[in-house]
């Protein structure tokens, strides 16, 4: 089976081209809901967040988002021990999921593929990229970001260009270019692919 990774800096548009695939029929693993959905369901991940950021970051079984950020935000080293925590239990979570999975090829969605290696284990590497300016507008839109919020997290994101620069396949989706063709194009190639493959 072929394991297709899709990345993307915040406000590109991710979600919308995993939705097209998933209509395809393809499955998609989502990391970052994967990773929410173990930080308050997978014990020995629950223990050793408490051990790091203190049991009252957790209420009524429930992650207390806010108390996290604001930990994190008085002493940033804590962010890279807490991903230390949650990468490594998400990736095997992944793993798992992939051996139930009996479609020609995955798609696996993660903001932060490069930056944390895990695009080692994937045969090809999707971007969908949009101009800064739309992302940091659609970001905002969402709802719960300002505008400085959304800059400092592009900030620390890596650059996008470069991003793309590393991916088999680009998708555009700049609000004028239409996604749907772009990915059909994709799907057809992967399914050739994993063809050769099995």
């Amino acid at each position: 089976m072929l394991k297709a990774g899709i990345t993307g800096g915040i406000g590109s548009g991710k979600s919308v081209v995993c939705q097209v695939f998933s209509t395809l029929g393809i499955p998609v693993f989502n990391a970052d809901v994967a990773a929410r959905y173990l930080m308050e369901n997978d014990a020995a991940l629950i223990n050793a967040i408490t051990q790091l950021l203190g049991h009252d970051v957790y209420s009524s079984g429930k992650l207390n988002r806010e108390k996290v950020s604001a930990i994190i935000f008085k002493e940033p080293g804590k962010l890279q021990q807490l991903n230390a925590l949650v990468h490594p239990a998400t990736i095997s979570y992944s793993r798992r999921w992939l051996e139930n999975q009996t479609t020609p090829y995955v798609i696996k969605e993660a903001a932060i593929f490069f930056e944390s290696g895990s695009n080692k284990d994937m045969d090809v590497m999707i971007g969908v990229y949009a101009p800064m300016e739309l992302r940091i507008q659609r970001a905002i839109n969402r709802g719960a970001l300002s505008r400085g919020q959304v800059t400092a997290i592009i900030a620390k994101q890596m650059d996008e260009n470069e991003k793309m620069k590393r991916c088999d396949y680009v998708i555009v989706n700049d609000d004028v270019k239409a996604v749907l063709p772009q990915v059909l194009q994709i799907h057809r190639q992967l399914l050739s692919a994993s063809e050769v493959l099995n």
